[in-house]
């Protein structure tokens, strides 16, 4: 499945790592089902108290789905639905508010969206980028700008979805604009985040999670109705898949950071 936990039940601390660093841990049909499995496992886990996502290797946290996997997803006619399946990788998706730090090194991009936009606060090394590749492929970015929209200003989030894979932002600019709350040594995140987890998992649980319902509930209904618009706005602007797949093959490499 690719997907590694490690729980410390002296800490409380789960550590969920998105394995698969060869392929820049990119999310297969499989670990996207396993991702929902574990965090509605976590649900009856009461020795888990709180959780840090991360992604094996330093070079990418998640560039999110495989395309070769994607393929394989049958899509309904109607251009007001879709089947996306990351629309359940996230912790929020599956009803679980014990609260979740995201420890990024290196890419984070596109899919991975889905999984920060759920996570509670950010720690990145100081090579961590980040943006959002879908405009560049002839595909919309709907519930990755959604996501990011609750946690960076608009004109950033804007910039990032627009420019596509001509622009990354750097871990010190994503801290400068609210998306990271702490950037550390590169290397660093895993451990940085483990040291905020435990201190949250060492305070009362039931506070803990009613904190975090707390906070979510002041943006629930903005995310659910924004939520709702993507799924018409991805199947009426997406370009036909060999079209995609066209200008995937000839992307450049080239990319400036900011």
């Amino acid at each position: 499945m690719s997907i590694r936990v490690e729980h410390d039940k002296e800490s409380g601390v789960a550590v969920v790592t998105l394995d698969r660093a060869a392929k820049h841990n990119a999310l297969t049909l499989d670990m996207a089902r396993g991702l929902g499995s574990v965090w509605r496992g976590f649900r009856y886990e009461d020795d888990v108290r709180a959780i840090v996502v991360t992604g094996a290797g330093g070079r990418a946290f998640c560039t999110g789905i495989d395309r070769a996997d994607a393929g394989n997803v049958p899509q309904p006619s109607s251009p007001y639905t879709i089947d996306d399946p990351l629309l359940t990788i996230g912790p929020k998706a599956n009803d679980l508010w014990k609260p979740v730090i995201a420890a990024v090194e290196g890419m984070a991009c596109g899919g991975a969206f889905y999984l920060l936009g759920e996570a509670e606060f950010l720690i990145a090394g100081e090579g961590a980028e980040f943006f959002d590749p879908h405009t560049t492929y002839g595909m919309v970015s709907a519930f990755e700008t959604v996501h990011m929209a609750q946690r960076m200003p608009f004109g950033e989030v804007a910039r990032m979805a627009l420019m596509g894979s001509a622009e990354r932002i750097s871990a010190r600019r994503a801290y400068e604009t609210g998306l990271v709350s702490e950037v550390t040594a590169a290397g660093g995140a895993l451990a940085a985040a483990r040291r905020a987890a435990a201190v949250i998992a060492s305070h009362p649980t039931e506070a803990v999670q009613g904190t975090v319902r707390a906070l979510w509930s002041t943006r629930e209904a903005a995310r659910a109705q924004a939520l709702a618009h993507a799924p018409h706005l991805v199947t009426l602007g997406n370009l036909p898949a060999d079209r995609q797949a066209g200008l995937f093959t000839a992307r450049t490499k080239g990319h400036r950071t900011r």
